[in-house]
């Protein structure tokens, strides 16, 4: 028995208001039918298929590798998106899981239960999920059978007075006998207030009991179908993400004021402050302090660091680096072992070597800086001519003065040192000191001649000498 799984993703959401498809919008850093194609992989679905209907190729581009795709060319129903998704899904997949694509909060977990009661109830053809509400709304209402098994579901649109006081609601997540299935899709029509032919039809034309796996908390059940559901959903996988990190060891002081992406993780006793955003595949290491107000993105972190009031993107930084305040590092910049950019630093596709300092108030951009050297304050690598960039090459050891221009491509020597000031354009060798600034010049008593010139100036014009 292999298992197979049909996601339907092919509607627009104009509830949305949005030009973009409803299940692309992202959640915790992943489109939303991310979370549900997880929650079935984690369930074991061997193989899936992906409707998709509206912007179908922006759908698409969104979905990962190995996702096989049906395209839904007019959108006629959820029980016509299901028989178009079965004729893309692999023979040999048996048992089908049928799935919403704006239903993030599903868990693999429960998905699995339903697949094993399934199967070990033997000859049933359906096995569906249920939830009880106060007020099930615009959902579906269950209306129950013989023996307790699924008699029908009657949409909210169809549904009688008595029908829709009914508290238990369609969560719209089955589990078919792919042959039944097939065989009751074949004969539905659209004979309903939407014109359309619903899956939830199905039900009662399929050959045998079809039974309900019911829960208690109806979140996992949750459907996106406005910006408003769209935060609420934001919300409760944030909250799941913030407790498996604390969970593996990571302190968070106020857990609400730090946001994370699926892919983020970070390791035992590394402290998360308020106003910290992990974005993207972000990996931190064990002991860090990160915040308050960093934004990481897609970036490395070792272990022992520390980054304050920092925006990364695409960065690596090795143990023991710090970062801050009110730095920004872009793609590219590599901190080795040690190494510390600090105030308003800004660093760009350059290697800053273990041990080395840029301090405050510098632009490193195209540069190596050796171990041990410290970058003096209002340092620039002016890397681009107006046609290229050039690499800037800065030794180990080095010091270089405040105020400093090395105008690339250049290259300083090991344990050379330049003068505040200069503007280097040539190479320094090993253990020289580099000055390329003008001669000051001092002109005794200048202030007082100014100031008579002035007063002289004014008394003949009558102006005022202030």
């Amino acid at each position: 028995m292999s298992i197979g799984a049909v996601v339907l993703a092919a509607g627009q959401g104009t509830r949305m208001r949005s030009a973009l498809p409803k299940v692309v919008h992202p959640l915790a850093g992943r489109p939303m039918v991310g979370w549900v194609l997880d929650a079935l992989t984690g369930a074991g679905a061997a193989r899936t298929v992906v409707v998709i209907g509206h912007a179908a190729d922006v759908v698409r581009d969104a979905l990962p590798a190995g996702v096989d795709v049906a395209v839904q060319e007019e959108q006629l129903g959820t029980g016509h998106a299901t028989r178009v998704g079965l004729g893309a899904l692999a023979a040999d997949c048996d048992v089908v899981i049928v799935a919403c694509g704006d239903t993030p909060l599903l868990p693999a977990a429960l998905v699995a239960r339903m697949v094993e009661e399934h199967r070990a109830a033997g000859d049933r053809a359906a096995t569906m999920l249920t939830a009880v509400v106060p007020d099930a709304a615009a959902y579906g209402r269950v209306v129950r059978g013989p023996g307790d098994t699924v008699a029908r579901v009657v949409e909210a649109r169809d549904a009688s007075p008595a029908e829709l006081a009914i508290r238990e609601f369609n969560a719209a997540l089955y589990v078919f006998d792919r042959a039944r299935l097939e065989t009751a899709l074949a004969g539905l029509g659209s004979h309903n207030a939407q014109g359309e032919i619903y899956l939830t039809d199905a039900l009662e034309a399929l050959d045998g009991p079809v039974v309900a796996v019911t829960i208690d908390d109806p979140e996992p059940a949750t459907g996106v179908n406005d910006r408003i559901d769209l935060a609420a959903c934001e919300a409760a996988l944030q909250r799941r993400l913030r407790d498996e990190m604390m969970i593996a060891g990571v302190t968070m002081p106020d857990p609400q004021a730090v946001y994370l992406s699926a892919g983020a993780t970070a390791g035992p006793d590394t402290v998360l402050w308020p106003g910290t955003h992990l974005r993207g595949d972000t990996v931190i290491g064990e002991g860090c302090s990160i915040g308050p107000d960093v934004v990481m993105t897609d970036t490395v972190v070792g272990d022992r660091c520390t980054v304050v009031s920092a925006h990364l993107v695409s960065s690596t930084l090795a143990d023991d680096v710090s970062v801050g305040p009110f730095a920004y590092l872009r793609p590219g910049a590599d901190l080795r072992p040690g190494a510390k950019a600090g105030t308003y630093v800004e660093i760009k596709k350059s290697v800053i070597g273990a041990g080395a300092k840029v301090p405050h108030l510098s632009y490193i951009g195209d540069a190596d800086i050796g171990e041990g050297t410290n970058i003096g304050a209002g340092n620039i690598t002016a890397n681009y001519d107006g046609f290229r960039k050039h690499r800037t090459r800065i030794g180990a050891r080095v010091k270089t003065g405040s105020d400093c221009v090395f105008v690339a491509p250049v290259t300083v020597g090991d344990d050379a040192m330049t003068g505040a000031g200069s503007i280097v354009t040539d190479d320094v060798p090993d253990g020289a000191l580099g000055i390329a600034r003008a001669r000051q010049s001092v002109i005794e008593g200048f202030t007082a001649k100014a100031t008579a010139r002035a007063r002289e100036a004014a008394s003949e014009g009558g102006g005022d000498s202030r």
